[in-house]
């Protein structure tokens, strides 16, 4: 790919300049401006009982910014929250960039050490946070240096109601903002809008900063390749603390959709909605379609529309493509990463898949497939000489990427940014092959992530909770297949000689220092396999892992 400037002398470049007439920075908060402009009494946001209009769904987000702006948030500045998908989290989205700052969406399901050292290293100036997760905020905020405002998140529709940490509810700040305020919009499409923290699979999570032009760009991605007409009904079943929801709390603004949120996910909650809301779009982890096709019949309700489904992670098995498809729910698979704003490849249909057998068709639909149409560039090339491998679907490289929707970079970190970056692509870690159609397939992942219900874990950080404990010699981890799942952590542990312990005490001991769903769900004494070097052998251990 070949970039080219015109000569300062071309009189393409003479007195045609950018000015306020001809050129905006582009920024997806034009999204919820338009539809409330245009569409301001269509429903926006559904949450039990409670519903409202983009008018008013403008107006919360704009009394936000100027709430925030009040309280000294000043553009740059990093807001945090620990929220579930509740309007609150939808209204961040919008707010907390229309006062010009960054948001900072929480993992809900991260252990206070975590997140106390992510309000550190970006700085946050302010917490919202849902009273359900006060026991661990408080723990956090006691280890953190941070001193944020704390904001007080009630749900009264559907909320656990715990603990008052700040002096403010959510509804009391918004009470103080004024719904005409005028959001403050970049000055440079450059500037972050939101700061993401990977799983950090060596060792602290790293800091992912993204900003409004590819938010925006990712958000019309994600619009043209399910191919979304106007009018959605988009269910809120993947986390929007995940790469801001993959861009949908703008991208369905976009398309003057109506965003259904729900708390918890579960098939109860599922089916009530396809029936009573008449969803038409969702998105989440292989785990959610097990809710779905694996619902009695007392979960169950019918529904008459097609459904559309964006996952992601591991790859549909082929009987579970037919179990959706039978109930009218079509599922498209995605790929990408938060460094590039959740996804960035889609399995694109082909019509001449449509009379393959369904296993052949399972076998092509698992693949990560080919570009967004905002993604510039996407190869599987050697890391060392950036030179493309062959596509022959069984020559591995590394897949890489670059383009509108690749991260600014890591937060404070520029040896990792530039090591992420080197040779001009964005280097995924993640090791493919590039078949002969232009679609490439993830073959193994090089650093060891475990995706468990589509939440990466680090298997080093497992094994250094394994470690902790006084009876361990050894430790090494790998991702087991759970049909489930997809995939979770298996440890295979070597204890000290004259050491005594059960594995669901080793398992308890990991649920101490760790977020339970990163705890290993299988533990395996025994001795670990070793090259002559002494390094462990992967390889054998997956292999065992798969036969348990």
């Amino acid at each position: 790919m070949k970039f080219v400037a015109h000569p300062e002398n071309s009189p393409y470049q003479q007195g045609l300049d950018r000015n306020a007439a001809n050129y905006a920075p582009l920024s997806p908060l034009r999204f919820l401006e338009r539809a409330a402009d245009v569409y301001p009494d269509r429903l926006a946001v559904v949450h039990g009982s409670y519903r409202a209009d983009y008018r008013t769904l403008r107006e919360r987000s704009r009394r936000l910014a100027s709430a925030l702006v009040k309280h000294g948030v000043k553009p740059g500045d990093t807001v945090a929250a620990m929220l579930p998908n509740t309007p609150p989290m939808l209204e961040a989205h919008h707010g907390v960039p229309m006062a010009g700052a960054v948001l900072n969406a929480l993992n809900v399901r991260l252990e206070a050490e975590t997140i106390a050292y992510i309000l550190d290293h970006g700085e946050a100036k302010v917490l919202l946070t849902d009273t359900e997760f006060s026991p661990v905020i408080e723990e956090a905020l006691a280890m953190a240096n941070a001193d944020p405002i704390v904001i007080d998140v009630v749900d009264m529709e559907e909320g656990a109601l715990g603990d008052r940490l700040g002096d403010i509810s959510y509804e009391q700040l918004l009470e103080e903002g004024n719904p005409t305020f005028e959001p403050i919009f970049p000055k440079d499409e450059w500037q972050a809008i939101g700061l993401n923290y990977t799983s950090g699979t060596t060792g602290r999570p790293k800091g992912v900063v993204v900003h409004h032009r590819g938010a925006y760009l990712n958000a019309i991605g994600d619009i043209l390749v399910w191919n979304m007409k106007m009018h959605p009904v988009y269910l809120w079943t993947l986390p929007m603390f995940h790469c801001n929801g993959w861009c949908f709390p703008w991208a369905v603004c976009l398309q003057a959709g109506t965003h259904v949120c729900l708390r918890k996910v579960d098939a109860a909650g599922m089916y009530r909605a396809f029936a009573d809301h008449g969803v038409t779009h969702l998105c989440g982890a292989p785990v959610v379609m097990g809710m779905i096709i694996n619902a009695s019949d007392a979960e169950r309700q019918p529904f008459s529309q097609k459904i559309e489904m964006m996952t992601a992670a591991s790859a549909p098995p082929a009987a579970v493509l037919q179990a959706m498809g039978d109930l009218g729910i079509r599922v498209t698979h995605v790929y990408g990463l938060t460094e590039v704003y959740g996804p960035a490849t889609v399995c694109a249909w082909q019509d001449s898949w449509q009379h393959l057998a369904p296993e052949e068709q399972a076998q092509k639909l698992a693949r990560q497939g080919v570009p967004y149409p905002v993604l510039e560039g996407l190869e599987v090339m050697d890391p060392e000489s950036m030179t493309p491998v062959p596509r022959d679907g069984e020559t591995i490289g590394e897949i890489m990427m670059r383009g509108h929707d690749v991260m600014k970079g890591y937060l404070k970190d520029p040896k990792a940014t530039e090591a992420a970056f080197a040779g001009g692509w964005f280097h995924t870690g993640d090791l493919g092959v590039m078949h002969d159609d232009g679609y490439i397939e993830i073959k193994d992942r090089a650093k060891d992530i475990i995706i468990s219900g589509g939440e990466n874990i680090s298997s080093i950080e497992i094994e250094g909770a394994l470690y902790r404990h006084p009876a361990v010699l050894e430790a090494a981890v790998v991702a087991k297949p759970d049909e489930k799942w997809g995939e979770t952590p298996c440890a295979f542990v070597t204890l000290k000689s004259g050491e005594q312990v059960s594995e669901q005490a080793l398992i308890d001991h990991c649920r101490d220092l760790l977020a339970h769903f990163k705890a290993p769900k299988w533990i395996v004494l025994t001795e670990l396999p070793k090259t002559s070097t002494g390094k462990v052998q992967k390889t054998i251990l997956r292999e065992r892992a798969r036969n348990l």
